[in-house]
């Protein structure tokens, strides 16, 4: 990787100090009370936690997973004043295609380490023959390996247009955008930026394809009549779920101290979102591992990121605001656990493809990489197949 611009190998490497103040912290929590029988009614069941404080504490290995992020390309630059680290693996498929992917919060890039050699190998991975591509995984700026942000302005649309100028170093210039979660909103802007570039793109757990913008006129306006019972019904779910965010919009900084002084809080803030289990779903998801879990938890407590990264609801504003049309090819997938509804996507997106899945979650690149894989691949492929006639 050239350096000509600024771009600079990097490597994990978390001094073993971190990992044993860490290990001395989880060891003094302090615990609160709990209301008997409650669950997770109340928000992160005690029992549950203590399970995985402990399987965090005696069981799990970060040097095994630091081992498997450092497997993976990774690098460093510097974009409008921003750190931003990524993730650039490039395929041997000599018609490969360059793929930007974008993650969400709670998430980090080591989401994708499972996704990387089925998308730039297929052939090594059972797909012979299907299409590859050149992996660019970027940090979110104030997210992990990024670092924290260091002035305002860190939103959606700053963001997209670091990933452009990034892909515009990497010497990409037609490329696929895939995203979830806030990388549903990120990935969009990037083609609306740069549509000479973006050739399509690819989203799943849509920020604002599942509820209405209580900012429109008459938002349920061109749904049908399944669709406005499902997005009232998304919407009740909401309020009884929206409490993070609605704090991470508008106090994030009284929040950064709970979460940047004690693992036993950003665990718990973080497992509220990312847990799947009888007592925190519906059963139809997949479960997402503790190993993933904690390996989330364990790069915001090092990198100390947990409260830059809630910045970004506070920059972006509204989830379900209109960001303007996305003209480009979209492909949606929707995976169990997710409430996206097709004529609330195409009022923002102009939808090529639209996949509903039996497995996987709302972090479908723990829960299903499988299906995620193969669904980008079908929508490589749909964008060289000429639309039928008539």
């Amino acid at each position: 990787m050239s350096t000509e611009q600024g771009i600079q190998p990097f490597r994990v490497d978390v001094p073993q100090a971190e990992l044993d103040e860490l290990a001395r912290r989880l060891d003094q929590a302090r615990w609160p009370d709990e209301l008997p029988g409650v669950g997770w009614s109340y928000g992160v069941g005690c029992e549950r936690l203590r399970e995985i404080v402990a399987y965090w504490r005696e069981s799990f290995d970060w040097r095994v997973q630091e081992r498997r992020l450092n497997a993976l390309a990774q690098y460093t630059t510097v974009i409008d004043d921003q750190l931003v680290h990524f993730v650039h693996v490039r395929s041997s498929e000599p018609h490969a295609t360059p793929l930007l992917i974008t993650h969400g919060w709670p998430s980090t890039i080591a989401d994708f380490t499972n996704l990387v050699g089925p998308l730039v190998a297929p052939s090594e991975h059972h797909a012979a023959g299907a299409p590859a591509f050149h992996v660019v995984a970027p940090s979110l700026p104030g997210y992990g390996f990024s670092g924290h942000t260091r002035e305002r302005g860190w939103g959606v649309r700053r963001t997209a247009r670091a990933w452009v100028e990034l892909m515009r170093r990497l010497g990409y210039h037609r490329y696929l955008a895939q995203g979830g979660d806030y990388g549903s909103l990120v990935s969009p802007a990037v083609g609306q930026l740069a549509p000479e570039a973006v050739m399509g793109v690819h989203v799943n757990a849509m920020t604002n394809g599942a509820n209405v913008d209580p900012g429109r006129p008459d938002p349920f306006a061109g749904l049908s009549p399944d669709e406005v019972a499902a997005a009232k019904a998304n919407d009740v779910a909401w309020q009884q779920r929206w409490g993070y965010a609605e704090l991470q919009q508008t106090r994030p900084q009284t929040l950064a101290y709970a979460l940047t002084d004690s693992p036993l809080g950003l665990l718990a803030w973080i497992l509220d979102l990312e847990w799947v289990a009888d007592e925190h779903a519906d059963g139809h998801e997949t479960p997402v591992e503790w190993d993933a879990i904690l390996t989330d938890v364990t790069i915001y407590w090092v990198t100390r990121t947990a409260g830059s990264s809630a910045r970004l609801y506070k920059e972006h504003g509204s989830l379900f605001g209109d960001m303007g049309y996305n003209p480009l090819p979209t492909a949606v997938g929707v995976f169990p656990g997710d409430s996206t509804l097709r004529g609330l996507a195409e009022r923002h997106h102009h939808v090529v493809r639209f996949t509903e899945f039996d497995r996987g979650g709302h972090f479908a690149s723990l829960q299903a990489p499988d299906l995620l894989v193969e669904d980008l691949r079908a929508f490589r492929r749909q964008l060289d197949t000429p639309p039928a006639a008539g």
